[in-house]
Order: structure tokens, then sequence, then C-alpha cells
């Protein structure tokens, strides 16, 4: 797939509500597409999209796409539903270091697209100008 056209987080907008949202479903895409374990319509329809034969709006109109996605959550709900309380702790675990990772590496790949800040002082979220109300 490496040698296809691939699709930027831009193509994405028609479906996704911010840029932060369409790079995150990029990725997601990516994932299905490269995943040997995914196959199927699932896998089919990622590369499609990424390789911009088909659009995300019509890939979510397709019906075979969306029961593969479908018949795949409904797996995945199955699974979690016939796990022992030990494989559900060591799910949450997995998942919560998963996603600590996921979050570093975005936090690194929105830093490196944004380029050097140098150095901007940021003002607080809330105060403007220092101080407070006192009433």
């Amino acid at each position: 797939m490496s040698n296809e056209r691939q699709i930027q987080d831009e193509d994405l907008m028609d479906v996704a509500r911010d840029p932060e949202q369409a790079h995150r479903l990029r990725k997601a895409l990516k994932v299905l597409a490269d995943n040997p374990n995914v196959g199927g319509k699932l896998q089919e329809m990622a590369r499609e999209v990424l390789s911009g034969r088909i659009g995300m709006k019509d890939a979510i109109e397709t019906p075979g796409y969306m029961d593969a996605l479908g018949d795949r959550m409904q797996q995945i709900r199955r699974n979690a539903e016939n796990q022992t309380m030990a494989e559900r702790e060591a799910s949450r675990e997995k998942f919560a270091a998963w996603q600590k990772e996921q979050e570093a590496q975005e936090d690194a790949e929105r830093a490196e697209r944004d380029g050097p800040t140098g150095d901007i002082v940021t003002a607080p979220r809330r105060g403007g100008r220092g101080g407070g109300h006192r009433g």
C-alpha cells in the first residue's frame, strides 16, 4: 500500500469536525488498512478511503462497509462480555498504557506539525490580565 497515493488529513474534512479529528480518523484508517487481523470488507474500506478511490462519506453510506463495521463491533462486545474479571482488569491496564503512549505520540506529532514555538508565552486561560474578581 505504501506505493499508492495516500490521502491527507485535509481530505477527511468533509466528515471530520476539525483538523485534529481528521488526523485521528486517518490514523485509524491506516491501522485498519495495515493490520492483517482486520481483513475482509473493513480492511478493504480503509484501503479504498486511504487511496482516495472512495471518499469517507461514500464509505459510510456503503451498506457492505457499515455492515462489516457493525459485525466487528458486535464481536468486540461479545468478547468483552465473555471476559473474566481478571481479564477485564488486565485489559483496562493494557488500554491505559496504550492510551498514554498514544497521547504522547499525538503530542509529539502535533508539535512537529505545528512547528517550533520558540519563546511564546501563553496567557492564563481565565482571568486574562491577572488579579481576580473579588466581590
